[in-house]
């Protein structure tokens, strides 16, 4: 008995992909109609609520006493990032050392100031005048003072601002930095001591390049997170921002109006750094982006 195996006919349906069609997903029109009836809620409670006084946000968005605090807050921040590049640039360099002691010393600073709250920091740092009534600059182990001044006088709610935000910046940015420098193919620095490249040209024109891609997405964050972490400088009475905003509505007793007037500040500042942090990530990711022309060839 034999028995003959059903033939394979070709099917007589073609499919154009010219004149395809998305599929319908009605879970997607369901998620956009929800998201779309929330925003339509969220504005109409924004505008329909009179207790959040916008009149009194308009007038005061421009304030001088105001512009004044974001100015602080703004040079606040922009000090402690540099202060805690430079030294989380070293920092990271310490711990990259073939030197131990050097090495266990910036593990330990780091360790230390990311571990204490940046709050703890800036009210221990604005009260150091109890701990070291004097500072002085002078000879080691009991030798004379060359300068000395008053603790008081030094330590400003400025300074302990900036003192205590770059330390915090310093520790994290070393460990940004370290990442980033690591995240270099060891063959990199191979092939450019192979060509002949010095330490001082294959660190700068061959490792660093590469890291930039690495250090600069999360020290942009760094960046917007400092600026919004410049409001705790306001326990230490530094006029930042949001003790300017503070001592409004301390008198006009209009907190929620003036906590806006903050808030649209802070989200001015972060869009614009958030911008320019985008532009720069794609300047050095220049090279190394996969693009698709508009006719599909790679």
């Amino acid at each position: 008995m034999t028995t003959t195996a059903p033939s394979s006919r070709p099917s007589t349906r073609t499919h154009d992909v010219a004149t395809a069609h998305a599929r319908f997903r009605p879970g997607r029109w369901v998620a956009s109609g929800v998201l779309l009836l929330i925003a339509v809620e969220l504005v109409a409670f924004l505008i329909g609520n009179e207790r959040f006084q916008w009149d009194v946000v308009a007038a005061h968005l421009f304030a001088p006493s105001v512009l004044r605090g974001l100015g602080t807050t703004l040079l606040l921040a922009v000090l402690a990032m540099v202060i805690g590049s430079v030294v989380g640039g070293a920092l990271a360099a310490a711990q990259l050392s073939e030197f131990g002691p050097i090495r266990w010393a910036a593990t330990i600073y780091v360790g230390v100031f990311r571990g204490i709250p940046p709050l703890v920091q800036l009210i221990f740092w604005f009260n150091l005048a109890y701990l070291v009534p004097e500072i002085s600059i002078g000879v080691p182990f009991g030798g004379p003072d060359l300068v000395s001044w008053d603790a008081n006088d030094l330590i400003t709610p400025l300074t302990a601002g900036v003192i205590g935000l770059s330390l915090v910046q310093s520790a994290y940015m070393a460990e940004i930095i370290r990442a980033g420098i690591l995240g270099v193919d060891q063959g990199q620095r191979e092939a450019a001591s192979a060509m002949g490249f010095t330490a001082g040209h294959t660190f700068f024109r061959i490792v660093l390049p590469q890291a930039m891609r690495v250090i600069i997405p999360p020290s942009g964050s760094q960046f917007i997170t400092v600026v919004k972490g410049t409001a705790l400088v306001s326990v230490i009475a530094m006029n930042d921002l949001l003790h300017s905003v503070q001592v409004i509505y301390n008198q006009t007793y209009e907190i929620v109006p003036m906590l806006l007037v903050a808030c649209i500040w802070y989200l001015a500042v972060v869009t614009l750094l958030t911008i320019g942090q985008r532009r720069l990530e794609h300047r050095f990711a220049r090279g190394h982006v996969r693009t698709v022309a508009p006719g599909g060839a790679s």
